[in-house]
Formats: structure tokens, sequence, C-alpha cells
């Protein structure tokens, strides 16, 4: 067997080679795969694509939770050649069809449980051929099914770290998600990053709480961890209990999630009593890390390494070291080891010291551009090729990253991306509702939450029921609005823009 491909395809097998009878991946309560079991799944699942015409640059969407099945269809793909695309499966229906048509799928995985989130996505997913993980039904092929019945051996495609391996996409600000593509080299680079950055080793088990849709669970949770060889403890979901009862039972070594997640397993009545004395490296992304919960953590003798990043960063840019945590509070951090941070003034000069500028990313982690859609690419990247995040921020004197604001509006709840433009635009559409601007309103539970602030039209009815139930099904649900006020106007500029400063700072945004 030749492995001559550079990609991401060859990991699981060279980890065959290297250490076969390692635990790989840990799922539901007691089920085990190891390297070479789990190599070999990978194998199956290149077969079956291969049979299904799957070949180089073409895409596979799949959808649905945390599972070996995810991780095999994805190594599967880059054995082949294909474009791996995971979907958000909070996504309603129009989002999911969106996704898999503006991608080109050729294929569909998904799990069971979204069979119909699926059929009512129909036409606008593009009519992809259908796999169902599991046993399948019989209006659809099971992929367990089909990798039983696999023959054969598929000779891994060579992928250069320059091809796509991944399409993630990211809720765009015009209203429509953009594909970032991340290509093999992306995802090596940013792996190397956490295996230095947070010292993974190969003893290490990584509890993976957070889906692996989300580039950071799948970028800097998952592919540093089987790079390394150590072992993943898959979850399909979180909930506090459970999470720190998988830490006991598994002796967790590492830990990723957002500042809701360590927050729920604080203050969860099992806290007090269960065994951490394993746990040694958490991470933390999202938003920065509440005080309180800080205390919590670090009165169990646990302290968190933070960070900052973005999809197209595949999606590491900066990680702030545990024992930097207090000592620089507030603080994102460095950038990783193999990526480079600036700041810009508007002119795009560097900005002094201290000084507040657009952030800007460089390095091998850093995407290539956005999936059909040239003129974003160009737009988000400097003459000299570095990447615009849209987001601004300072350097203190020892080259540690400070957040000040955003030039996107972007809110994020719970560790979730929400664009204010997508909700925008449906909420002009209902009946009554005359303008609309969503803001991110600060809370305890997710860090922040999305408000509509809306003019309506006299003689018409608008409250936060109404506007919630007419959303409900066409946007995922942590978009949706947790209220909604009614204004005699909105603040604009002279040009007529939104001043959206002027109602965070009137309603506590």
């Amino acid at each position: 067997m030749l492995m001559h491909q550079h990609g991401i395809g060859a990991w699981v097998a060279k980890r065959r080679l290297r250490s076969p009878d390692k635990v790989a991946l840990v799922h539901g309560d007691q089920a085990t795969m190891t390297y070479r079991q789990f190599a070999d799944a990978a194998d199956r699942v290149s077969v079956v694509l291969r049979e299904w015409g799957v070949g180089k640059g073409d895409a596979v969407a799949y959808l649905g939770g945390n599972s070996p099945d995810f991780l095999a269809v994805m190594f599967g793909c880059a054995q082949v050649g294909a474009v791996f695309v995971p979907v958000n499966t909070r996504l309603a229906a129009p989002e999911i069809g969106y996704v898999v048509a503006d991608c080109g799928a050729r294929v569909l995985i998904h799990d069971p449980d979204f069979a119909g989130p699926v059929a009512a996505a129909g036409p606008a997913a593009g009519a992809p051929n259908v796999i169902v993980t599991g046993e399948g039904t019989s209006e659809w092929p099971g992929l367990a099914r089909l990798a039983r019945a696999a023959v054969g051996f598929t000779d891994p495609v060579d992928s250069t770290h320059q091809d796509a391996a991944v399409i993630v996409y990211t809720s765009g600000t015009t209203g429509r998600a953009k594909g970032a593509v991340l290509t093999h080299g992306n995802l090596t680079w940013v792996a190397l990053n956490c295996v230095v950055d947070y010292d993974v080793v190969s003893t290490d088990v990584a509890l993976m709480i957070s889906p692996l849709f989300h580039v950071a669970s799948l970028g800097m949770g998952a592919l540093p961890v089987l790079l390394k060889g150590a072992t993943l403890v898959l979850e399909k979901g979180f909930e506090p209990g459970r999470a720190l009862a998988q830490i006991e039972r598994h002796g967790v070594t590492m830990l990723s999630g957002v500042p809701t997640t360590y927050q729920l397993m604080a203050d969860h009545p099992d806290w007090a009593s269960t065994d951490l004395s394993t746990l040694a490296k958490l991470t933390c992304g999202g938003s920065a890390v509440p005080t309180r919960v800080l205390d919590a953590f670090e009165a169990r003798g646990l302290s968190f390494s933070q960070g900052y990043g973005m999809t197209e960063a595949a999606p590491g840019a900066t990680a702030l070291p545990a024992a930097m945590t207090r000592a620089k509070q507030g603080s994102v951090g460095l950038p990783h080891f193999f990526t480079d941070v600036r700041i810009t003034d508007p002119t795009g000069a560097a900005a002094p010291t201290g000084g507040v500028g657009e952030i800007e990313v460089a390095g091998p982690n850093v995407f290539p551009g956005y999936h059909g859609l040239p003129e974003a690419t160009a737009e988000a990247f400097t003459a000299d090729g570095w990447f615009r995040s849209g987001d601004l921020g300072y350097l203190d004197a020892d080259g540690y990253l400070y957040i000040s604001g955003r030039l996107k509006d972007m809110i994020i709840s719970g560790g979730e991306n929400i664009y204010p433009p997508e909700l925008e635009h449906l909420l002009t559409a209902i009946d009554g509702v005359t303008s609309a601007a969503v803001i991110g309103v600060p809370d305890e539970r997710w860090g922040e939450v999305p408000w509509a602030i809306v003019t309506v039209r006299e003689g018409t009815s608008v409250d936060t029921d109404s506007v919630r139930a007419y959303l409900d099904g066409k946007v995922a649900r942590y978009k949706l609005p947790k209220n909604v006020v009614i204004v005699a106007d909105l603040p604009r500029t002279a040009s007529g823009k939104v001043r959206k400063a002027d109602l965070r700072a009137r309603f506590g945004g």
C-alpha cells in the first residue's frame, strides 16, 4: 500500500501502522475503536464513496452529530480527494438546503434523526445522492450496510497541502452563509499549532462535548488529538452532569468548550463530588471566561487556555497560556506558533503598541478563500495577503492581543455566531414591521443574545412571541431574538445606516 499523499487522508493509515491497538475513539457509554479499526472504517467509507461516483474535488455533505461515522466520512473523503462539508445540525431546513446546494454536494450523508429536515430541504438541496448513517431504510441506503459490503481497497488520491479538504459555512454578513474553503495544509498547520501551544501528547484523553461541525471542535479539538495518536471521547451533545461523569469515568485530560459550558458544569450539583484529578488542559473560546467561572475552576486547581480565532483561520489565531490567565486577564493571548497577527489603522499602516486597529492574520492555517465567491475573497485580504478579520483590537508591549470590538456586528451567543443582517432581512418581511436592527445584549448564561429593535406600521401588532414564531423554522433556534423592542424610529447616520452603537448604548448591548 503506497501513501505518497501529503493530505490528512494519510493520517489514519499512518496511525494504523504506529499505534494500531491504541484506543482512538470512545463513543456511547463504553464502545471503543482502536486506530486500526478507525483506519479500516475510513478505508471502507472511501470505497463506498468511489462506488457512488465521488472523486477528487467533489463535495460530500454530512449532517449528523459527533460519532465515529462523522470522522470516518471526513477521512474517507480525504482519501478519495473529495471535499468534506460538515453541516450545522442546528440549521433550519432552508439553510440546510442552501448549504448542500451551494457546495454542489454529490452525496449527502445524514443521521436518521435529520430525515425530516433533509426531506423539507427538498429541491433546494440540489437533489444529491442520499445515504443514511446506520443500517438505512427501505428508502435510503445505510452507510453501515454499504461499508460492510465494500470490497477492495481505494488507493488514496495524492493530495497536496493546497488542495481543498473541507468547506465550513460561516454565517454571511449579507444574509447568506459563505463557505470557507480549508485546505489539507490549513488543517495540518492548525493541528500543529495546537500540538505546540496546548502541549497535546499521545497519552491525552480529550472529551469532545462541542459539535464537530464547528471548525474549532474539528480543527483544534479532534484533529490534533488524532494526529498525536491520543484518545477522543465523543459525546452526541452537552449535558453538564454527564460531562462531569465522563471526565471521571475515562480519566479525561483535555476539555474544550465555551464559557457557558464551563459555567453550567461548575453550577451542577455533581461539581464538588466529581473526581477531576486527571484534567490538565482546558481551552475556551467564543468569549472571555467570566471571573466567577475562573474562580470556580481555580478552586479545583484548574486554569484555562483562552484564545481567539475565526473560521477562516481553521480557526486558531491566538492562544493565552493557562499560566497567564490572571496576569493577562482580558487578553486572548499570543499568536499561535505558526501564525502571525498584526494590527493596522484605517490607512493600512501598522498601529503602534496599544493602538486599536483592525486585527489581521497570516499563516499556513489561513484559508485561501470562499467557495465560489471571488469578490468576497478579494475583499477579505489585504494587498500583501493578510486576512482582514473585521475585528478591532490592540497588542500590548509583550505582544498579547486584546479585543476591543467588532467592525462587523456579529453576535456570539453560547459560542454560536449570529450575523444581524440575516435576521434583519427576515424581520422586515413580517407584516407590520417597517424597519429592523438586531444587536447583541449581554447575557449571564450565553455571553450575549440577539435583540430585535423594530419600527412598526401604525395599527399593527408585533411582539416577541409572534416574531419568534415567524422566524422559527426559517433560521436556527439559537438565532431567534430573545426580545423584541418597538421604537418610534431607529437612529441613523446621514447616509441612512442604522447607528447600532446608539442602540447598544440604549439597550445594554
